[in-house]
């Protein structure tokens, strides 16, 4: 669905800062924007929004039919594979304005593909990034928004379950990762926010590492990291939990990431900083003893995409507001013994954070 009330508040921006219009590349916002969907790899997708005409969507010839399908209201154009993208949409908008100056996003656009967009539009100016302010439409949900985000972290609590039910001795981290979409799928999710995160044991050790082969043994941890896209929207959970008895350190760190956890959740609160918050539960883990085994920020902004603006980590001193939607995940990562790490992903109220996710945090034993 298109996201009218957004998309007027960029062309009320677009014509304050005396911008004939913006070209969107990052998938991610186009969807935000028009409601169409698609991850175009390698071929060229764009939404063209002026500051005093229709927008236009703009991508793979292939995809026009679903553009349209969506709900888009407006005009689609479509390029062949053969075909140079960028002299087709240049022919599309100097037929729309004989505006010079637009907006693009910096951090999205290659050096190759502004380069091919300044050849085809020479007498453009491309001298202004809208990044910033796409970020911050971005950044306050709706309540329907945070509606749908709900309706995703259910989804998540229930590949949780899945996948603990799927433990047992000698089952490999794809094996239970392919049963939680499977599941899932069944029932009529279609798609993951990400690939699902299962690590056992010294693997867990690995914060950013793939799920991979190997097989589950009696004394271990389990490292679940997940998320779904449900209604448009994504969630994102973090649990780890105890196959059988596990060793006592492992059992000291799992308490002490859930403190940090727990501390950094109950005292977000509107105004607070992102630095601040990130301070609270990195303060927990440094006195434990803990402080360089984690080793990552604290959180990240999701809505229509698993990680977005902005990061909850030290040196970001952007103020909570109510609205907000994002993760509070502390970490602790030692090699050779395993990791665990605990993440529920919410909303800021007036009240304060409110998950989207309600499986215990506790640290389950099987």
């Amino acid at each position: 669905m298109v996201n009218q009330q957004k998309l007027t508040h960029f062309v009320s921006w677009l014509n304050q800062n005396e911008l004939s219009g913006a070209i969107i590349t990052n998938f991610h916002d186009v969807a935000y924007f028009s409601g169409f969907e698609s991850d175009p790899i390698e071929r060229v997708l764009a939404l063209v929004v002026f500051s005093d005409h229709e927008p236009l969507l703009f991508g793979p010839a292939l995809e026009v039919n679903s553009m349209r399908a969506s709900g888009w209201p407006f005009a689609a154009f479509g390029y062949a594979d053969h075909e140079n993208p960028w002299l087709i949409l240049a022919q599309h908008i100097k037929q729309t304005t004989s505006g010079t100056k637009f907006g693009i996003e910096y951090d999205h656009l290659s050096v190759a593909r502004f380069n091919a967009l300044q050849t085809a539009l020479p007498s453009l100016s491309f001298k202004t990034d809208v990044t910033n302010e796409v970020n911050q439409l971005r950044l306050l949900k709706t309540p329907a928004e945070i509606e749908h985000m709900m309706a995703a972290g259910k989804d998540a609590d229930r590949a949780l379950t899945i996948g603990f039910q799927a433990l047992t001795s000698g089952i490999s981290e794809l094996a239970v990762s392919a049963k939680i979409e499977y599941e899932l799928k069944k029932s009529g999710v279609a798609a993951m926010s990400f690939d699902t995160l299962v690590q056992f044991g010294t693997h867990a050790a690995d914060p950013h590492g793939a799920t991979a082969t190997r097989e589950l043994a009696t004394g271990e941890m389990a490292l679940f990291d997940l998320g779904t896209i449900t209604e448009g929207y994504a969630s994102d959970v973090s649990r780890t939990i105890a196959f059988g008895q596990v060793d006592p350190k492992l059992q000291e760190i799992h308490a002490v990431t859930l403190a940090a956890q727990q501390e950094a959740q109950s005292q977000a609160k509107v105004g607070m900083t992102a630095a601040e918050l990130d301070g609270i539960a990195r303060q927990i883990i440094t006195d434990a003893g803990y402080g360089d085994y984690f080793v990552h920020r604290l959180g990240h902004g999701l809505g229509t995409s698993v990680h977005e603006y902005p990061s909850i980590m030290a040196g970001n001193n952007i103020t909570l507001q109510e609205g907000m939607a994002f993760s509070i995940e502390p970490g602790i990562y030692i090699p050779g013994l395993g990791g665990v790490r605990i993440e529920d992903s919410g909303y800021m109220s007036h009240t304060g954070f409110i998950p989207f996710t309600t499986t215990s945090k506790s640290l389950y034993q099987l």
